[in-house]
C-alpha cells in the first residue's frame, strides 16, 4: 500500500465576489473529471477546491453592503458549497484562506522566503488593478486598462516588501526547457517563455492600505498581497512542511487553472517554491474561456450562465457532458443552450440511453449467456488512457462514442430480438459496462444506475472481467427527449 500511485488535483481557489458561473464549474468539473479517473485506477487522490476570501476587492465589496469582510465571505462560501454539490463535484478538501491553519503556514513560507534573502522593503509607485488584485506597469495596458479584465487601474504609492522575482528569471526559462509538460496547452508554456525572457522584475508582496489579509510576519504594518497568500494554499491544505499528505501527495500532478491567471501560477508561484526550497508541481494547465453564443459572457449583456439553472432544466449529466464534448480542453469554448439540446437528444437520449433501454428489455426477456466479448476489441482502451493522460477530454468522450456506435450497430446487424440470442445479448451488456465505467467520471450519477441495474461495480479493472450474470429489468428512461 505504501507505493500506491498518488493523483492530486486543484482548482484555482475562487473569489466570492459573486456566485458561480459557467467559467468556475468548468474548471471544477474538469477537476472532478480527472479526480474520479485516477479513483477508477484504484490510485490515492486528493482534490482541492476553496476560495481566495483576502484582499482589497473584498474589503470593498462587504463594505458596500454593510457587512465586514468575514460575515460576507461567509455568506457566499455556501453558495460555493451548494452548486459543487449540485453539479455532483466529490471534492476531497475545500480550503478557506481565512483558516487558521492556512494563514500560520502562509506566514511560515513567507518567513522563509524572507530568511532566503528574497524579501526586501523598497517604496512603490505603480498601476494597481484592485479587481485582478495585480500590479502593473503604463506598457502593459491595454487602452489604458488592465489588459487581463479591461477595467480601470489605481495609480498606488505606498512602502513595500519585494520579492526578488528577477532573480529567479534563468531558473524559470530552465525549469520550462527541462519539463516540456510544466505548462500545458503547449501555446500558452511558448507565451509564458517570452515573457520571461523579456525580462522579470520583482514584484511587491505587501500591502500598507487595507488591513484585510494575512498578517506580515516581519512587519505588523503590512498585510500580504493576496495572491502570495492564495497561491500557498496548494501547500497549506497538505500541512507542508510536516504533513503526511504534504509528504504523500506533492508535488501537484496537476493545477488546473483560468488563462488569465497562468502569469500567477507559472511564474510567480514557480519562484516562490524556488526559494523555499520546495519542489515543482508537475503541470499547470490553462483552459480557455466560454462565450456564449459567440459573445463574451458579462452582466451588461445579461448572457451569464448560471450552472444551477442549467441543471434543472436539463439535468446535472447533461450539463456535464455537453461542456466537455462541446470544446477542446484548452482552448475556448462556444457555449449553446440549442446545441446542449441537441447533444443531450442525438448523443446522450439516442445513442447511449436508447442502446441502453433496447439491451435491457431484451435481457429481461430472453436472459444471458456467458462467452467470449468480442465487440469489446472495438474499444480502444490504449488510445482513451493516452488522451487521459494528454488531458485531452473530448477526445476520450470522442472514443467511447464511437464504441457506443459500434454496439448500436452490432443490435441492428444481429436483431436479437429476432434471434433471442443469450450470447449476443450478454457481449452487449458486457459491452455497456465497459462504457458506464469509462463515462463514469463524466457522468457519474447516470452511470452509477446503470451498475446497480446490470449488477457490476464501477472500477477500472472490471472492464476486462466477465460479466457475472444476473437477472436484469429495465430500468428507467436515463435521458428524456428535451422537445
Amino acid at each position: 500500500m505504501k507505493n500506491k500511485k498518488t493523483f492530486y488535483v486543484t482548482t484555482p481557489i475562487y473569489y466570492p465576489t459573486a456566485k458561480p458561473h459557467l467559467g468556475t464549474a468548468y474548471t471544477t468539473i474538469a477537476a472532478d473529471i480527472l479526480a474520479r479517473w485516477h479513483k477508477l485506477l484504484g490510485e490515492d487522490v486528493f482534490f482541492l477546491t476553496g476560495t481566495d476570501e483576502h484582499g482589497q476587492k473584498l474589503d470593498e465589496a462587504a463594505k458596500k453592503v454593510g457587512k465586514n469582510p468575514k460575515e460576507y465571505v461567509d455568506e457566499l462560501v455556501k453558495e460555493f458549497k451548494n452548486v459543487w454539490k449540485e453539479l455532483n463535484i466529490n471534492f476531497d478538501e475545500f480550503i478557506r484562506t481565512t483558516d487558521k491553519k492556512h494563514e500560520e503556514i502562509v506566514k511560515k513560507l513567507i518567513k522563509k522566503i524572507y530568511d532566503n534573502g528574497d524579501l526586501y522593503e523598497e517604496d512603490y509607485e505603480g498601476l494597481y488593478c484592485v479587481p485582478c488584485e495585480s500590479y502593473w506597469t503604463e506598457k502593459d495596458l491595454f487602452n489604458g486598462k488592465c489588459p487581463s479584465c479591461g477595467r480601470g487601474v489605481q495609480s498606488i504609492k505606498e512602502k513595500a516588501y519585494f520579492f526578488r522575482l528577477s532573480k529567479y528569471q534563468k531558473k524559470l526559462i530552465e525549469l520550462y526547457n527541462n519539463n516540456s509538460d510544466f505548462v500545458l496547452p503547449k501555446s500558452k508554456k511558448n507565451e509564458m517563455i517570452n515573457r520571461i525572457e523579456e525580462g522579470l522584475k520583482d514584484v511587491s508582496f505587501t500591502r500598507s492600505k487595507f488591513k484585510w489579509g494575512v498578517e506580515f510576519p516581519m512587519n505588523k504594518d503590512y498585510v500580504l498581497w493576496v495572491w502570495a497568500d492564495a497561491l500557498t494554499n496548494y501547500i497549506s491544505a497538505l500541512e507542508w512542511p510536516d504533513g503526511k499528505n504534504f509528504k504523500k501527495f506533492w508535488p501537484a500532478n496537476i493545477h488546473l487553472i483560468g488563462k488569465d491567471i497562468l502569469w500567477f501560477h507559472s511564474v510567480i508561484w514557480p519562484a516562490m517554491l524556488m526559494s523555499a526550497g520546495i519542489n515543482m508541481p508537475k503541470t499547470i494547465f490553462a483552459h480557455g474561456w466560454w462565450t456564449v453564443d459567440g459573445e463574451k459572457m458579462s452582466k451588461s449583456k445579461n448572457n451569464v450562465i448560471d450552472p444551477l439553472e442549467l441543471i434543472r432544466k436539463y439535468g446535472v449529466d447533461s450539463f456535464r457532458y455537453f461542456l466537455f464534448r462541446a470544446s477542446t480542453f484548452g482552448e475556448d469554448g462556444d457555449f449553446s443552450e440549442k446545441v446542449l439540446i441537441e447533444r443531450h437528444n442525438s448523443e446522450l437520449a439516442n445513442k447511449f440511453g436508447n442502446l441502453i433501454s433496447r439491451v435491457s428489455t431484451l435481457a429481461e426477456k430472453y436472459g444471458l449467456e456467458k462467452t467470449e466479448n468480442k465487440l469489446l476489441h472495438k474499444l480502444n482502451l490504449k488510445q482513451i488512457n493516452l488522451y487521459i493522460n494528454n488531458y485531452e477530454l473530448d477526445k476520450v468522450l470522442n472514443e467511447i462514442f464511437s464504441f457506443i456506435d459500434a454496439c448500436n450497430e452490432y443490435v441492428q446487424e444481429k436483431k436479437p430480438w429476432e434471434t433471442h440470442d443469450k450470447k449476443i445479448l450478454y457481449q452487449l451488456v458486457d459491452s455497456i459496462k465497459a462504457i458506464s465505467i469509462l463515462l463514469w467520471p463524466f457522468i457519474p450519477s447516470t452511470c452509477e444506475k446503470i451498475s446497480e441495474q446490470f449488477g457490476f461495480k464501477i472500477n477500472y479493472s472490471e472492464i476486462e472481467k466477465p460479466l457475472k450474470i444476473k437477472d436484469i429489468r429495465k430500468g428507467e428512461i436515463l435521458f428524456k427527449k428535451i422537445e
